[in-house]
């Protein structure tokens, strides 16, 4: 018969497979990382894929890289690549400036403010942007002089609109009116993503419903239209593209011109787009730290960045290296012969 006393609270000994060699019965056993084979299969298969694409780019003589590198920074690329900068710029700023105004009185309690609002909306979000273009780039059909003076009475001051509203004017006119539709809705979606409790907390203390929304909901509303607002604005900038069928010099347009002189119609697209993926890149990485920069007061720990991230994978691996020369400096003793 076996009495409590007999048995002892000494665990059992692991199994010899689980111990790494040279370890005593007393060490503790060793945990075996999980296998992935399948992911490691799927990213073999990933990478020499990719492997394929990028030889048959490189190595594909109809690319012509040594035009793309001759035309790569010439003038006139250069130039129509600075016109779409500042195209993208003007109209994302005008846009959400125009686009807050509109989800500010979407939200209104005035009920004609709001219908007048999301008319606006409903039109230009329906409307494709190469038709809002081409309508605005002949808008002098329509009206063919614009004055100014007293309503249903004499005119003080007249223009011609063909005159007044040249490609570069009619370009940055059709793509804000365009943009400022999307932003609308986008400003009008953050600030409906605060919590109710804010603005009531700042009613009870006694703010105006003006301040409330400048310092209280809107700062807290970018959490959620920054990534929305780095993506027009990516957007934007190849949308800027389109404005070429009004022979605006912007980045497309310019590459357009000198291939219809050279007949070189693959690598001078090939630095259009070149310049395209650099923008968007250098875009995309400040969208990053934007974002990054309004979660502070949303989470207790802020995403690492890349650099971070790379510098902790450096000291993962660093630590590794460190534990396997450690187990294999180990000096065997008597128990491990």
């Amino acid at each position: 018969m076996v009495t409590p006393s007999d048995v002892t609270s000494t665990p059992a000994p692991a199994p010899k497979s689980l111990r790494p060699p040279g370890a005593s019965e007393e060490d503790p056993p060793r945990i075996v990382p999980r296998r992935h084979a399948g992911r490691w299969l799927t990213a073999a298969v990933a990478l020499l894929v990719f492997a394929m694409v990028l030889n048959s780019v490189i190595r594909n003589d109809a690319f012509q890289w040594d035009v793309v590198g001759r035309y790569f920074t010439t003038s006139a690329v250069l130039d129509g690549l600075l016109l779409s900068l500042w195209l993208t710029a003007v109209v994302m700023v005008l846009g959400f400036l125009l686009g807050t105004l509109l989800a500010v009185m979407r939200l209104s309690a005035n009920p004609v403010l709001r219908t007048l609002s999301w008319g606006y909306v409903w039109i230009f979000r329906s409307t494709p942007l190469l038709v809002q273009l081409l309508f605005w780039f002949n808008i002098g059909a329509l009206y063919p002089t614009l004055g100014l003076g007293v309503p249903f009475g004499p005119q003080f001051l007249t223009v011609k609109t063909v005159n007044l509203l040249g490609p570069t004017l009619t370009a940055v006119i059709g793509l804000t009116l365009h943009e400022t539709a999307y932003a609308a809705e986008v400003v009008r979606g953050g600030i409906l993503s605060v919590d109710s409790g804010q603005t009531e907390a700042a009613q009870a203390l006694g703010l105006s419903r003006r301040r409330t929304l400048r310092r209280i909901v809107v700062p807290q509303a970018m959490r959620s239209i920054v990534p929305t607002a780095g993506n027009m604005l990516i957007g934007t900038l190849k949308g800027t593209s389109i404005v070429s069928v009004l022979a605006v010099h912007d980045l497309l347009y310019s590459v357009q011109l000198i291939y219809n002189q050279t007949y070189q119609i693959i690598p001078l697209l090939m630095v259009a787009t070149l310049w395209y993926i650099a923008v968007t890149t250098v875009l995309g990485v400040g969208q990053f730290y934007v974002e990054r920069h309004y979660a502070r007061g949303d989470s207790r720990s802020l995403p690492p960045t890349p650099l971070q991230r790379l510098r902790g994978q450096l000291g993962t691996v660093r630590l590794r290296l460190s534990a396997a020369t450690a187990a294999d400096a180990r000096p065997v003793t008597g128990g491990d012969r």
